[in-house]
């Protein structure tokens, strides 16, 4: 059993000399990592290279058998939830979430660089700066379609990141200097869950707040 890989250097950077030491551990490789195995890392892909067989686990195989129902015959309405952090890392899968859903919801770190991106302020909020400018081509995008994309309306905000810090809800567009939002607020949540009630299908990627602390996990 080895510790998380990602603590070495080499990991995230696919370090051939990393793959080749983790190569050498086994014979078979077999990936049940369905959150991971699209990042090139050196025990996802690196070492895959050095290994006579690999294979996908049970896990990923089914992930693709629902994700395949949801790409080629979804019941409708097909609703998909984002969160998570960085726009900049899903720009693929935002793209081709708008061809496919009837409504996108963004939560989550995201939803402060689409926030941005429609000209509001976010305070201290987090903000993938590569990433405003796919939010607004996927704002403008989503009308072209006529994709509804739901935006948080209000949120939780901190001021600092920490469990024990000040917290208050604000609406979208009043976070204030020295404070950050990091989890969605009642009316976004009643709005987000009136959304998926109506859904037949539903596709969920990414946390709506910093669920690892108790304050910001509802």
């Amino acid at each position: 059993v080895l510790e998380n890989t990602r603590f070495h250097p080499g990991e995230t950077k696919n370090d051939p000399e990393l793959s080749k030491q983790l190569a050498a551990l086994g014979d078979v490789y077999v990936s049940d990592a369905f959150g991971s195995v699209h990042r090139a890392h050196a025990s996802t892909e690196g070492c895959t290279h050095h290994m006579s067989q690999s294979a996908a686990g049970f896990l990923v195989a089914k992930e693709m058998e629902y994700f395949g129902q949801v790409l080629d015959n979804p019941r409708r309405p097909l609703v998909a939830i984002l969160g998570g952090a960085k726009v900049s890392d899903k720009i693929l899968v935002i793209e081709n979430l708008l061809n496919l859903v009837d409504t996108l919801i963004i939560g989550g770190g995201m939803a402060f660089t689409f926030i941005k991106a429609q000209g509001l302020e976010i305070g201290d909020s987090l903000l993938d700066e590569a990433g405003v400018d796919v939010a607004k081509k996927a704002l403008e995008s989503s009308v072209k379609r006529r994709v509804e994309l739901l935006l948080p309306a209000d949120v939780v905000v901190a001021d600092a990141f920490s469990a024990d810090a000040a917290t208050k809800t604000v609406g979208v567009g009043q976070i204030e200097r020295g404070w950050r939002g990091l989890d969605i607020g009642p009316r976004t949540i009643e709005g987000f869950c009136e959304a998926i009630r109506k859904a037949k299908t539903a596709v969920w990627n990414g946390p709506m707040g910093v669920f690892e602390m108790e304050p910001f996990a509802k």
